[in-house]
């Protein structure tokens, strides 16, 4: 049985724990309110973007003169995946679910035979696959020297994947990350971003119908070619935005719950203290009560 002094330590130890882990989450409560704002702000960018290239490209896609970011190398021999999750932990499960869902996927491909490539963006994905795909890991970007989720950085990402598509390293580029719903909720995500993935069914951005006959100056090609890059940025900068209020939010509830249980333990801890101070002093009471009544 631990003595009293022990009891008194891990009650004071949990104490100061509870104190960290309430200020953690109320450090994550104010980060997600920005965070969930921009996240929210992005999205019709990114939307906007891809519906516009679906309404160019329409009738291009397979076609001879399509750009390769579109049509792809017409192979898909070599897969990159690239993982975004957070630099820190205590945020529950949050790094964990992007890697677990990136892990399956990497499996699956080599299953069918296919060359897998990781780019991680974010040390704790690099920590959570290297065990397992040491060798299949090419590039790592860490986002600690990036206080804040910015579209420069977004756009270093995007042309680290270009120069590798454009050098012949890889066939098709997946995208991982967390898409924000609310604070309990966020939800793994693969995104396809080589060949670009167009939303079915766009319709024209000039009210026409989608398939009638439309000429475009410069040509459709030519926009695209602008277009298509631009877009993986954006899409690369959105998935960003949503892992940033994804990370907040579930680290809020991690400490929250972290903090709740410290409570619990508190409360039971001091319990124990409280039982073994009165057992001690009953033992006491009764040795002096015998030795009076031994006189």
């Amino acid at each position: 049985m631990p003595s009293l002094k022990d009891l008194r330590n891990r009650i004071t130890s949990v104490k100061a724990t509870q104190k960290i882990t309430k200020a953690m989450q109320m450090v994550a409560a104010a980060k997600l309110r920005r965070a969930q704002m921009a996240a929210e702000s992005g999205r019709p960018y990114a939307e906007k973007m891809a519906s516009v290239l679906g309404n160019l490209a329409g009738n291009l896609v397979g076609g001879v003169g399509a750009p390769k970011l579109l049509s792809g190398t017409g192979a898909e021999a070599t897969h990159l995946l690239v993982v975004c999750t957070g630099d820190r932990g205590l945020c529950g499960a949050f790094n964990s679910s992007i890697a677990r869902l990136a892990r399956d996927h990497a499996r699956k491909l080599m299953a069918e035979g296919k060359t897998v490539k990781i780019f991680t963006v974010g040390k704790k994905g690099q920590d959570l696959l290297r065990r397992q795909f040491r060798d299949q890991i090419v590039e790592t970007m860490d986002i600690r020297g990036n206080r804040a989720v910015d579209y420069a950085f977004a756009s270093e990402i995007a042309q680290k994947i270009l120069t590798r598509f454009d050098a012949g390293e890889f066939d098709v580029a997946t995208l991982f990350y967390s898409q924000f719903k609310s604070v309990i909720a966020q939800v793994p995500t693969a995104q396809k971003l080589i060949p670009a993935e167009l939303p079915e069914g766009a319709e024209s951005t000039t009210g026409a119908p989608a398939d009638s006959a439309l000429e475009f100056e410069p040509s459709e090609e030519a926009i695209l070619e602008t277009l298509l890059p631009k877009n993986l940025t954006v899409q690369v900068y959105k998935a960003l935005l949503e892992n940033a209020a994804s990370e907040q939010g579930a680290r809020m509830s991690a400490m929250d719950s972290a903090t709740r249980n410290a409570g619990e333990m508190i409360k039971k801890q001091t319990q124990i203290y409280n039982r073994t101070r009165q057992a001690m002093i009953t033992k006491e009471l009764i040795e002096i009560i015998s030795g009076a009544e031994a006189l």
